[in-house]
């Protein structure tokens, strides 16, 4: 019997079957159905996280602070005509430019030398360690390193260091000359008040330091102010005109005086030094064998200059270096991992040929392997500047508030124009939108070359 043949219980023909086009069709609909109800969810959570909230800020952008009031583009007009907004965009421009630059550098020779290192995985865990510190902890860390003070900054501290072994440092930035006795020159040195001449024995009375602050191993100056200078000789002491409970007399040397060890003395004849002597450990010093004469006894400004304090990390000149190095401190780990990923796929007899050409390992370097991982450097490069666009717990922990203007960022400064006390959200969504902007070409390069990748 056919398809076709009438049914002799019902009279009717039975429904034709179907055809196996008409079939997959049926397959691809429903497979598409499951295929968005799976999807949906996240869909749904894309719309209301991402796609609603920047219609919502585009939309705002038009308005003015309260929002009640359409404004047009007066926010995007004012935005570049604000110097906080300007400042900030330099600042961004400053991140794109040299932070991604320098991660992806290091990344690569770090990544190079890592590859002929015994330790190299343990290596590589130390470098990628940071990534697990989060940008507040990071931002904590890095704020307290830079700190000013050397007893608490540990950049500053190892900087005075460094300089102190080199240059010394002054062991009495408070002292001050006994008036009457010494005079206060233009540049901050103490001069005698009278000339002296060879054969005099002077006395030179300081002030203004504590006794707790006299340098280790002092001793008294009452000893070296009895010592008479002979003939062609100039002696003196350089003391603390000071008696620890009282009872002293002013401009003398008293027992219980101390001298001042390491201050440096000058012979000054007609506006010349022509003789220079550091204090011993009583204060006393001694110019032998000058010309007859009247002398002026110079201390100099070297003797009262403050300690050196460091560098300022944190001031409105190297705050964005600084915060770009704890961003550095972060993330390179994470170009050198992906790069490295990157070189451990290159074809090795590429680079055994090379050697066998003669080819140097800077050679090699420089031929083979950087071209060979361009796609791969390209890929980092691209996804740091999106980071770098974006940046703002570093900025905002790191930078004190009397620089904070001079260390923004656009995202920064989108935050404080809309929460942190501006509380205009109309031109921070312009700023919002001007950040997407600026973040949309790299986000659509790195995706069309991610596709061209899988091809």
């Amino acid at each position: 019997m056919t398809a076709t043949t009438v049914s002799k219980e019902t009279g009717a023909s039975p429904p034709p079957a179907a055809s196996p086009a008409l079939r997959a069709r049926r397959l691809r609909r429903r497979g598409r159905v499951i295929a968005l109800l799976f999807v949906l969810p996240a869909l749904l959570l894309l719309g209301a996280l991402v796609v609603y909230p920047v219609l919502f800020s585009v939309g705002r952008s038009f308005f003015d602070a309260s929002g009640s009031r359409f404004v047009g583009g007066d926010n995007y007009t004012e935005m570049f005509r604000d110097p906080a907004t300007l400042k900030a965009i330099r600042n961004t421009t400053i991140w794109v430019v040299v932070a991604p630059a320098l991660l992806t550098g290091l990344g690569l020779i770090l990544a190079v030398l890592v590859e002929k290192v015994r330790w190299a995985t343990a290596f590589k865990l130390l470098l990628f360690m940071p990534m697990a510190v989060s940008f507040l902890a990071a931002g904590i860390i890095f704020r307290l390193a830079y700190d000013e003070d050397p007893d608490k900054g540990v950049l500053n501290a190892a900087a005075v260091s460094v300089h102190d072994a080199f240059k010394g440092s002054s062991s009495y930035p408070a002292a001050r000359g006994r008036e009457g006795q010494l005079t206060r020159g233009r540049d901050g040195s103490y001069l005698t008040a009278r000339g002296v001449s060879p054969g005099d024995t002077v006395n030179l009375p300081m002030v203004g330091v504590l006794p707790k602050d006299l340098p280790h191993g002092a001793q008294p100056a009452y000893p070296a102010a009895g010592r008479k200078a002979a003939a062609g000789e100039l002696r003196g002491v350089v003391y603390l005109d000071f008696t620890p409970g009282g009872g002293g007399t002013r401009d003398k040397v008293d027992r219980r005086e101390s001298g001042l060890p390491g201050m440096t003395v000058e012979a000054v004849r007609d506006g010349r030094t022509v003789a220079s002597t550091t204090t011993a450990s009583d204060g006393s010093f001694r110019f032998g064998g000058i010309e007859a004469g009247s002398y002026t006894l110079k201390l100099p400004e070297s003797n009262f200059a403050p300690p050196y304090q460091g560098i300022s990390w944190l001031g409105p000149t190297l705050v964005t270096p600084a915060i770009i190095g704890a961003y550095l401190w972060i993330w390179t780990g994470f170009a050198m991992v992906l790069i490295g990923a990157g070189l451990s796929t290159l074809p090795r007899d590429a680079l055994e040929a090379a050697r066998m050409d003669g080819a140097n390992e800077w050679q090699i370097f420089r031929r083979i392997t950087v071209p060979l991982l361009a796609p791969v450097l390209t890929v980092v490069f691209v996804t740091l500047v999106i980071n770098v666009m974006k940046v703002f717990d570093l900025v905002y922990i790191i930078a004190p508030g009397p620089v904070q203007e001079d260390a923004t960022v656009l995202a920064t400064q989108m935050w404080l124009v809309s929460f942190g006390g501006g509380n205009n959200q109309g031109l921070g969504s312009a700023l919002g939108v001007l950040l997407l902007l600026l973040v949309i070409p790299a986000m659509v390069f790195n995706v069309r070359r991610f596709r061209r990748s899988q091809r």
